[in-house]
């Protein structure tokens, strides 16, 4: 391999002719061989649309040329397509405050603006990482404000797939709305309920861990873009901060305005934790009807088979013919996967010393880790499992005559205490609480039908 030799404040290294990040990237690829992953896409181009909003903005005020900064736009604007994310090889755990990434995205854009000057790799006489580059910037507000930009970006794409499981669940629970069952507390037979009442309180949990979700727009768009080292604003013109928020609102197609407080703003995670409760809520939610659909769905001769799920895939490479909750079990997995993220952005949060929290890089990872799990996830979810749910009614209508939770609709008629009783014997003989009160001539056979009937048993009846 053919290397280029460039020096810094620490020494010369040897970088590879043909990369245009630059020595301080070549030192974090070596200092941080730590997981093997990337910066997540979406960051990287966050991060190019900074570079250009700030050298649009620098140009305007004057304080870079022309020349220079056409060439830093145009760089940038690649960046922020995605045309060389290969060239941003910086481990996510990596230094504090998350330099090593923010010396990557200056290097890639002043090597490629070189290139585009038609200089060559390195000859930072032309086009310099530091002083052109990262001109009115600091790793700790381009950060911060990049991981901001790429929630806002990623958002309503979660929030489009949350729409679509949402529309999914409403309409089984339209399917199923005249689908009378036994309800179950405790695991314990308990009053009826439609299925289709189930899987409306599925769509509305799912409706409004959305709705919390979209809320957090408002605190998220607030940037601390500007405020460079510790939130005074050092080394930038008074009039850029307000100019470069202007910009990156106009490349990014979104409405950011300026943090009320730089100075919490750089030092303060907690934005950032916020938003990641969100997301804990909407997986805690998710987790939850992914168990019920198990169980509901477990069989599908020994379990409560009131549900089919689709089978998308053999179950076992041992019992012929079986066939799991694939999809279900899947989600679940993210759902922890989302949890435990939430936790280490919990602990980074907490991290924060006097003007900066450097936890910056751990929390974009995680962060934007559980967007696109959860994005992913559902997308799959919805189409591989909701859409082709399948009631099975005949179990359904046997579980509901069998439950003993309907001696709580006879309790209004005949007491709380007889009904009990009735109930313990029912179970006793091994009969149904019907049968039971018929075999007694406790009460007709119409006013039983009457207050055992499906449509009263599971609305409000007195």
């Amino acid at each position: 391999m053919k290397y280029r030799i460039e020096r810094d404040p620490l020494g010369k290294k040897k970088v590879p002719a043909n990369a245009y990040y630059g020595i301080h990237t070549q030192r974090a690829v070596e200092n941080f061989p730590i997981s093997g992953l990337k910066p997540h896409q979406e960051l990287i181009e966050a991060i190019g649309a900074i570079k250009l909003a700030a050298a649009q903005a620098n140009a305007s005020l004057k304080l870079l040329d022309g020349r220079r900064a056409r060439a830093i736009s145009r760089a940038a604007a690649e960046v922020m397509r995605g045309r060389w994310n290969a060239e941003f090889v910086v481990d996510p755990f990596q230094a504090g405050a998350g330099t090593p990434l923010n010396m990557n995205a200056n290097e890639v854009i002043a090597n490629r603006a070189i290139e585009l000057l038609h200089g060559k790799k390195g000859d930072y006489r032309i086009v310099h990482p530091n002083d052109h580059v990262n001109m009115s910037q600091s790793t700790n507000d381009v950060i911060p404000t990049a991981i901001r930009v790429s929630c806002l970006k990623l958002m309503p794409v979660l929030l489009a797939e949350c729409e679509n499981l949402r529309r999914a669940l409403a309409q089984k629970a339209g399917q199923f709305r005249k689908i009378a069952k036994s309800g179950r507390t405790h695991l314990q037979d308990a009053v009826p309920v439609m299925l289709g009442q189930e899987f409306s309180a599925c769509a509305e949990s799912i409706s409004k861990r959305a709705r919390r979700i979209a809320q957090t727009r408002s605190f998220l768009s607030r940037v601390n873009l500007g405020a460079t080292a510790v939130g005074t604003g050092i080394n930038t013109h008074p009039r850029y901060r307000q100019i470069v928020i202007r910009r990156l609102s106009a490349v990014i197609g979104l409405r950011l305005t300026s943090a009320p407080n730089l100075f919490e703003a750089t030092s303060s995670l907690t934005d950032f934790l916020a938003f990641s409760g969100t997301l804990r809520s909407l997986a805690v939610d998710l987790s939850k009807l992914c168990n019920d659909l198990r169980l509901l769905s477990s069989g599908p001769r020994t379990g409560l088979a009131e549900i089919t799920l689709p089978a998308v895939e053999p179950g076992s490479s041992i019992m012929p013919g079986k066939v799991n909750p694939s999809m279900a079990e899947m989600l679940n997995m993210v759902c922890d996967q989302v949890l435990g993220n939430d936790e280490a952005i919990s602990l980074c949060a907490q991290q924060g010393q006097l003007e900066l929290n450097v936890m910056t890089p751990a929390v974009a990872h995680n962060l934007l880790g559980s967007l696109k799990l959860l994005t992913n996830g559902i997308r799959e979810f919805t189409k591989r499992c909701v859409a082709g749910i399948k009631a099975n009614k005949a179990a359904c209508a046997e579980y509901y005559e069998q439950s003993l939770g309907l001696a709580t609709l006879l309790a209004p008629r005949i007491g709380y205490d007889k009904a009990a009783k009735l109930a313990q014997e029912a179970l006793k003989k091994g009969k149904t609480i019907r049968k039971h009160v018929l075999d007694r001539k406790l009460l007709s056979e119409k006013e039983l039908n009457r207050l055992l009937d499906p449509k009263r048993a599971t609305r409000p009846n007195r």
